[in-house]
């Protein structure tokens, strides 16, 4: 059964509850003022007062068990939905976490060059060959024969434009 569910029905059940103990207190209020009406005084013959022999310990604990159950189907109907966001924030989390230990297990695979470029494409995807020189520090004829190589490996891909190239990751990390 889901927390909704249980709310609304944990909600229901603290309502009557609280109805039924309220109901009881009205009818004992009415019953004690008959008495008194017909006696004329709250008075018993012994000279006990029916007002202070009265015990209301049963109507505070099923009071307090009544709100006791309100507010818990409260806190089942309000806060479910952040249970939910919490929950795919960790999802979407891991699986960041996944996508980064993947691109670390394939870095192992590539020597220096090829690191400082994937590197850079990961954090800049369709980055330009010119920039991606920049970035590297890493000569454009040299670049040019690296890029080969991690295309042929099929790790990125390279895109015409204009009069220069985008280098894009090829790998879904």
């Amino acid at each position: 059964m889901d927390n909704k569910k249980l709310g609304i029905i944990l909600l229901v059940a603290a309502v009557l509850i609280a109805g039924v103990i309220y109901a009881v207190k009205l009818q004992e209020d009415k019953l004690l003022e008959n008495v008194v009406e017909q006696q004329g005084s709250c008075y018993l013959e012994d000279g006990t007062c029916l007002y202070e022999e009265r015990d209301f310990t049963l109507y505070i604990v099923g009071w307090v068990f009544s709100a006791a159950l309100g507010a818990l189907s409260l806190y089942l109907l309000l806060f479910e939905r952040s249970q939910k966001e919490i929950i795919s924030t960790l999802e979407k989390q891991k699986h960041i976490q996944v996508g980064d230990e993947k691109f670390d297990i394939l870095l192992k695979g590539l020597d220096e060059e090829e690191k400082k470029i994937m590197k850079a494409v990961k954090e800049q995807d369709g980055i330009e060959q010119h920039t991606l020189s920049l970035r590297t520090d890493i000569h454009k004829s040299k670049l040019s024969i690296v890029l080969d190589g991690l295309e042929k490996k099929g790790l990125i891909a390279r895109k015409e434009k204009g009069k220069t190239k985008e280098v894009f990751l090829k790998i879904n990390i």
